[in-house]
């Protein structure tokens, strides 16, 4: 039996997030008829709401009992073929992962490399899109938050890049780590398909993915893409007006999810990307205060709902973060890939009050003490100081 202790854990990864009382309270009764009146209404409320935080009026709109991974995969199959070939940039981890799952669906996928410390390049995209005159690229994927290195990609200028090459690819967009932490404009930046997922911005267990389908999309995977069945998204069409699902939906997960948003929509999204940016900015006074460094090295590519800190040559992040969970109680995200062990990763997204947050930076800062991590004191001041005098 494992030991008791007190006070709440600190979850303080980018996904999962904490769950709001509201949300957990919301998901704690029984399931409904999922072929019945009351659901029906249920699935037109979500999916209305789900518009609202995609920003988008017109795309259609999936729900799948998965997680994002299977948002990816739906996103593959329904618009590509075996032998298409796509334009991914390596930003980190997660495209790592988008681009082995496509290689795996016998996509061919050509890849611009990156440090794993910035955004992709739009002016890359561009020169590489004007070089295939052809056409054979058939998308265009990008990852909005790399929730592994903490660095954006600007989705508006990866379409204006498209646009001036004049190129008829798809733009697909995993806003996985974004949505409901980051302004995010499915319509105005003119995105094909975008996925997410429910665990992170959007405060809310695990278990449920989501697809925006442009017009244009939708009209690909209706002439090509692979053979598929759960995955098809010709039966969300029908699903958007009736609110009902062509398989057993996660009915309690969206009980969670509708009250979640109604939260979101009671805090204004305006004001929900500024409060994730405020602890974001918090959170790199407080590293540079420390004398730590980023991983990101774009100022203008920091993502608002996580932040990637790399230790000194020679020390362990995934020893700090195992000290902080075992003397602290707090969770924090691990380095992942090319970067394992190297960096740890501070959640700032989804459900966080201010306290909360600054005690999560006092766990950090207790920690690179106990692990004997070189580092200056005056982290947690230096956010404190900030979030004391931020307009709220």
């Amino acid at each position: 039996m494992s030991k008791f202790v007190s006070g709440r854990h600190f979850l303080q990864t980018p996904g999962p997030t904490n769950i709001p009382d509201r949300v957990l309270r919301a998901m704690d009764r029984n399931a409904i008829n999922h072929r019945g009146p009351e659901f029906g209404a249920l699935g037109r409320e979500i999916i209305g709401k789900l518009r609202g935080v995609f920003q988008t009026e017109a795309a259609t709109i999936g729900i799948f009992p998965a997680s994002g991974t299977g948002a990816w995969e739906s996103s593959l199959a329904n618009t590509l073929a075996p032998g298409d070939r796509i334009l991914i940039s390596r930003t980190g981890q997660f495209s790592h992962l988008w681009e082995q799952m496509a290689s795996r669906l016998g996509v061919d996928v050509v890849a611009l490399e990156t440090d794993w410390r910035r955004g992709a390049d739009p002016a890359a995209i561009g020169q590489a899109l004007g070089q295939d005159s052809e056409h054979r690229i058939k998308a265009v994927c990008a990852v909005h938050s790399e929730t592994s290195t903490s660095c954006m990609t600007d989705i508006g200028a990866v379409r204006e890049a498209m646009n001036r090459a004049k190129h008829p690819a798809l733009l697909m967009v995993d806003a996985i780590s974004s949505l409901g932490c980051a302004d995010y404009r499915h319509d105005a930046w003119g995105v094909d398909v975008t996925i997410a997922g429910s665990q992170k911005g959007l405060m809310v267990p695990p278990g449920l993915s989501f697809t925006a389908i442009s017009g244009k999309a939708l009209a690909a995977a209706r002439v090509g893409g692979t053979r598929r069945s759960y995955w098809d998204w010709e039966p969300l069409v029908a699903s958007n007006k009736t609110g009902y699902f062509p398989y057993t939906p996660a009915v309690n997960l969206l009980f969670a999810l509708n009250e979640a948003m109604n939260m979101l929509a009671e805090e204004g999204l305006p004001n929900v990307f500024a409060r994730h940016d405020r602890y974001a900015r918090a959170t790199r006074m407080a590293v540079a205060a420390w004398g730590l460094e980023l991983q990101c090295q774009d100022p203008s590519a920091y993502a608002p709902g996580v932040t990637a800190i790399r230790v000194p040559d020679g020390h362990s992040a995934d020893n700090l973060r195992n000290i902080i969970l075992d003397r602290f109680n707090m969770a924090l995200g691990n380095g992942l890939g090319r970067i394992e062990d190297k960096v740890f990763r501070i959640g700032h997204m989804g459900d966080l009050g201010v306290l909360s947050f600054t005690g999560t930076l006092t766990g950090v800062e207790m920690g690179l003490r106990a692990a004997g991590i070189p580092h200056r004191e005056g982290g947690v001041q230096a956010a404190m100081n900030y979030l004391a005098s931020a307009n709220e």
